[in-house]
């Protein structure tokens, strides 16, 4: 495990933060067709991995979380929950939490999202189980999940490495990556193609109300299509 760093984490850059900013304003279709468009294909996650409550959103960069299956907690009551906790205090501004495939394994709950809200993250995408499903919607911390169950993660998942790339719902995840998730799905952009996809993805939203509007005005599908391009 990856000690968590010292002092307070440090603050995006403006134009990180200007870059996360643009890709918040934007939808996981648009980010999904303009990887298309540069040949990227699979970096929109599984479809089993939905938010927690109706409306959830969120956009930033991944913080990557490697977790597996355990069959007991470690020996020492010191040990205890060591690995999962560490991982929530090394989260900074800006920050989505990314936790790799762990099926049916608890890992997060009202507490761990009060501490990750805390620590500036913005929003969690687990490829495992959750718990406090209630408590995490009404406190309107976004969070994508496999599934939900009632179960304590002590003794069942534990975390060895924080900062690594990670598989998260099919999709290979880097730390730095930006992460997109709304009601329709978690797409994550390689970090090297923020810049030139989410401009892509800025054009094709300006052109999607020209054609909507020119659809509601009486043009058929097809001729919108052929005029613009998009559809």
């Amino acid at each position: 495990m990856r000690e968590a760093p010292h002092g307070p984490p440090p603050s995006p850059s403006p134009r990180d933060g200007s870059l996360v900013a643009r890709l918040a304003r934007l939808r996981s279709a648009l980010l999904s067709d303009c990887l298309d468009q540069c040949g990227v294909r699979d970096h929109a996650m599984s479809s089993r991995l939905r938010p927690l409550y109706p409306g959830a959103r969120l956009a930033g960069r991944a913080h990557t979380v490697h977790a597996h299956p355990v069959d007991g907690p470690p020996a020492r009551r010191e040990d205890w929950y060591r690995g999962e906790l560490s991982a929530i205090d090394s989260l900074g501004p800006g920050d989505v939490l990314v936790v790799s495939t762990c099926p049916e394994g608890p890992f997060f709950g009202e507490l761990l999202g009060t501490a990750a809200r805390r620590r500036g993250a913005v929003g969690a995408v687990i490829d495992a189980a959750t718990r406090d499903s209630a408590q995490l919607g009404e406190m309107g911390f976004p969070t994508f999940v496999a599934s939900v169950n009632p179960l304590d993660s002590l003794g069942r998942i534990d975390v060895d490495e924080t900062g690594v790339d990670v598989e998260c719902g099919g999709v290979t995840v880097a730390p730095g990556d930006l992460v997109i998730a709304d009601a329709d799905g978690v797409v994550v952009v390689p970090a090297a193609l923020g810049e030139r996809v989410v401009a892509l993805a800025e054009e094709k939203a300006s052109a999607e109300d020209t054609v909507r509007l020119a659809i509601a005005s009486g043009m058929g599908a097809w001729e919108a299509f052929s005029t613009y391009g998009v559809i």
